[in-house]
């Protein structure tokens, strides 16, 4: 390293050379080449800069001032200076971990701190990214002992965490726990472990319980805790995000947990609206409730309120509002700038905080300690603290319906409609646990993990809608075996109180519950009348805490209806048809005539001239979805979603449908090519999360075309999906999440796999690219439901695309992974999915509904017979 002046900008640089032996090393030249690529995805003012790479040299800013490792040499650095640079590193880190970078080489050594008291945090030449497969070229640059596979060590001995040490795969919770170690040692002056020999080291990281009685006498308890989550051994015990670390350091620097008040003073209380009010004595109940039931009888009456979310609260397809186990925390949808996103606040506090990263949510669930927060987005399954920071990806979720995280650090969740699996809270390979179709049903979805682990409550039917005729069963995990508990509802939950409640027809229903024998000991009773649910999907739009206390969202049943409806650019919609039960994926014909869309689980098409809708597949329990006409307009190719492969079916409804191809896991057909001859599709894949397809078709017989060997046309680390063929079909637009986000692209329709350009249209997140047929424009929606246009040119070999703009202000209904628009023949007009009434700008707040002390008034109606 070597300080330097860079005469042309005037300003003093670091020069990071590799030595000419060095560049004949492939593992250390990895290594440099990594660590420009990182530092150049970083842009941070506690990371330390790269200014430009020359032959063999990284040009850095250069960081003025000692390392902390100097500092701590020197003894002890005071409270008050201290905890600032942790601050800082933690911030550091939490924008790191954003971008998906591990650093891996956290220590001393690699901060250092300006004379202005900036922290700057060094060397990222071991960092990797998240999401990325480890290469066999990275190298340690303090222990060179290979690649950063399982079995393998890389890092500083001191500083490693125990799962490092021990060779296996490392994510950000290896840098959470060197943070730990810094600190404690910024703290105590002191080295946490330090060993004769490597191995000697090694092995007390992995035995040794980290000593904090080096800690100074006035370090706060709220350090103190910090710090014991960021060393516990066990990474699932771990803190989870970084950003936990910083809020507490926030906390205690700002003198909160010494000054928060326990009440409101009365000088104070005029100005706090009533239902703040409400929700500080929800919180008070909530907290006290537990103590309350042990020493008092059952005598508390039931206290309703109303709480207002806010105007930018949404209410959700299947969920809204949700409460944390011990009643203290709500989460629930709001629109964001990207679209829906979660909010989180406590129940005693006015204001709520929306969690960056989780666009698109659906379906949000606590953890059991209520510091998590799990959710469905970019047909992932997710999570993200409370607290905010990085949301972190727990496994492929194409349709999630339902999930339930459980006391020993698994989710069961509903991840793909049907099936019932278990996934652990850390993330990894789903485990299939129950399958519907082995007991002649069609689905289990809205698990909830009754107590004691071992026996699930599911909505189990044997339809692909109205869940009103659906059922209640408790599922064995330990034996597989299904029992009904209660037949006709959803949403089935057990509470404490000794009581099933379901959803039925908008109401409310409640049954004493012998949880022993998994049976009814009474006749079901209605107690609400005005729920909201969707029997649709089967979810119920309630939970409750196991502090007595239900959330819902007045409403009715949404299985009445789902319309259609035309929309022009200035936003007015002119009805088209409406239908009860579940539509989605509308297509046209190539000539405009007829309209193509599921309705119900199976493949219909709507004659736009007749007013007439014919259902053309009857597949019960299929789930038949994603309707793509052939150019000629004679067949329709559309997907199960409850199975695999594409099948194909005439548009008149003559003839049986015709397995065409078999898909690795649920196929999505997206376009034909102009001619015919090739269908473009997406699917799951082994190595990433779904890649894009090209099917050659031979049409020499239009009615029996004869399917070639499919070809990859695209397979980035993330999601590619919803291919798009121009009407010239020389490109393909599609949309891909390899950015983190959902965003829309354009290549070249017959570049070979991973060549030719790449284009990116949007600029906010969003899918489902549809091509103007007469005009040179890409259309696509954005997340928060508003259709966007971007016109085009080409030159040569490049598409030129221009910046997207709003086509039209009016926002549409999203549904998650299913397309809710296609674009007519002439250009002009969409069919459309409209917003529920009230769901526009121009809506008022959303509001919940709280019923306190609700366990003791279903004891006070119906005894429970066994719990």
């Amino acid at each position: 390293m070597y300080r330097a002046r860079d005469s042309k900008l005037n300003r003093n640089v670091a020069i990071k050379v590799i030595p000419e032996s060095f560049a004949q090393d492939p593992d250390r030249l990895a290594r440099f080449t990594r660590e420009a690529q990182v530092l150049a995805s970083l842009n941070h003012p506690n990371i330390a800069a790269i200014y430009g790479v020359e032959d063999r040299a990284l040009v850095l800013e250069l960081v003025e001032g000692p390392t902390l490792a100097e500092r701590i040499a020197a003894g002890p650095i005071p409270l008050d200076e201290a905890l600032p640079i942790a601050k800082q590193v933690a911030e550091a880190l939490e924008y790191a971990h954003e971008k998906g970078i591990v650093h891996r080489d956290l220590k001393p050594a690699n901060v250092k701190v300006t004379p202005e008291g900036r922290a700057k945090v060094l060397d990222f030449g071991l960092a990797k990214a998240l999401a990325s497969e480890p290469s066999q070229a990275e190298a340690c640059a303090t222990m060179t002992m290979g690649a950063s596979v399982a079995g393998v060590i890389m890092g500083t001995p001191s500083y490693m965490s125990p799962e490092q040490a021990k060779g296996k795969p490392v994510d950000r919770r290896a840098d959470i726990w060197a943070f730990g170690v810094l600190v404690a040692e910024m703290l105590s002056g002191k080295q946490m472990y330090a060993g004769e020999t490597v191995s000697e080291t090694l092995a007390s990281v992995i035995k040794d319980v980290p000593d904090l009685d080096a800690l100074p006498a006035e370090t706060p308890a709220g350090i103190r805790k910090m710090l014991r989550r960021c060393l516990d051994k066990d990474p699932r015990r771990r803190l989870q995000a970084i950003g936990e670390a910083r809020f507490a350091l926030e906390e205690v620097l700002a003198g909160a947990l010494a000054e928060e008040p326990a009440v409101i003073p009365a000088s104070q209380r005029s100005g706090v609206p009533f239902w703040v009010a409400g929700l500080l004595a929800l919180a008070a109940v909530s907290a006290l409730a537990l103590l309350w039931r042990a020493t008092r009888p059952v005598d508390r009456p039931l206290m309703r309120f109303s709480a207002d979310l806010g105007p930018d609260a949404v209410a959700g397809l299947s969920t809204t509002a949700i409460l944390s186990p011990d009643g203290t925390r709500i989460a629930f949808p709001v629109h964001g700038a990207n679209g829906v996103q979660i909010a989180t606040r406590l129940i005693d506090q006015s204001k709520a905080t929306i969690l960056s990263g989780t666009e698109g949510a659906t379906d949000p669930f606590f953890s059991p300690d209520g510091q998590w927060i799990g959710f469905g987005a970019d047909q992932k399954l997710k999570k993200i603290s409370v607290r905010g920071g990085a949301p972190v990806t727990l496994c492929e979720a194409t349709s999630l319906r339902g999930a339930a995280w459980g006391e020993d650090g698994n989710i069961i969740a509903t991840l793909d409609l049907l099936h019932l699996f278990r996934i652990p809270a850390a993330g990894g390979t789903p485990q299939l646990l129950a399958k519907p179709e082995d007991k002649g049903l069609r689905t289990y979805r809205w698990p909830q993990i009754l107590p004691g682990g071992d026996t699930l409550l599911v909505t189990a039917h044997n339809m692909a809608a109205n869940y009103e005729d659906a059922n209640i069963a408790a599922v064995s995990l330990k034996t597989g075996q299904v029992k009904v508990v209660q037949r006709g509802g959803y949403f089935g939950r057990y509470l404490p109180s000794g009581h099933l409640i379901y959803v039925r027809q908008g109401t409310l229903f409640a049954v004493p519950f012998d949880l022993k024998r998994l049976e009814t000991t009474g006749m079901p009773a209605p107690q609400l009348e005005d729920v909201a649910g969707s029997s649709v999907q089967g979810g119920g739009q309630l939970d409750f805490s196991q502090s007595g206390t239900l959330v819902y969202l007045a409403g009715r049943s949404s299985l009445a209806s789902e319309s259609l409806v035309w929309m022009d650019g200035a936003g007015k919609q002119v009805p088209l048809f409406t239908v009860p039960g579940l539509l989605v994926t509308p297509r046209f014909s190539p000539d405009g005539k007829r309209l193509a869309l599921a309705v119900n689980g199976d493949i219909s098409v709507y004659d736009l001239e007749r007013g007439a809708l014919s259902r053309i597949t009857f597949t019960s329990g299929a789930l038949n979805r994603f309707p793509v006409w052939t150019p000629d307009g004679r067949h329709i190719v559309f997907a199960p979603t409850a199975g695999t492969g594409l099948w194909r079916v005439r548009a008149d409804g003559s003839g049986q449908p015709e397995h065409i191809l078999e898909t690795l896991g649920p196929g999505v057909p997206g376009s034909f090519s102009p001619d015919g001859k090739r269908l473009a599709y997406h699917q799951g894949s082994q190595g990433t999360a779904r890649d894009i397809w090209i099917l050659p078709l031979d049409t020499t017989d239009p009615d029996h075309p004869k399917p070639g060997k499919p070809e990859l046309f695209l397979g980035t680390p993330g999601s590619d999906i919803d291919p798009a063929f121009s009407p010239d079909g020389r490109w393909m637009a599609y949309a891909s999440d390899e950015s983190g986000s959902f965003q829309v692209y354009v290549r070249p329709s017959g570049a070979p796999v991973g060549s030719g350009g790449k284009w990116q249209i949007s600029t906010t997140p969003g899918r489902f690219p549809i091509w103007s047929p007469n005009r040179k424009e890409l259309f696509f929606e954005s997340l928060d439901g508003h259709i966007q246009v971007a016109d085009y040119t080409v030159s040569g070999e490049a598409f030129v695309p221009g910046r997207p703009r709003q086509w039209c202000d009016t926002p549409i209904s999203t549904s998650g992974n299913f397309a809710n628009l296609d674009l007519a023949p002439d250009g002009k007009r969409f069919v459309v999915f409209p917003l529920p009434e009230g769901g526009g700008a121009d809506k008022t707040s959303l509001h919940v509904t709280f019923l306190l002390n609700f366990f003791d008034e279903l004891r006070r109606k119906m005894p429970p017979g066994g719990k």
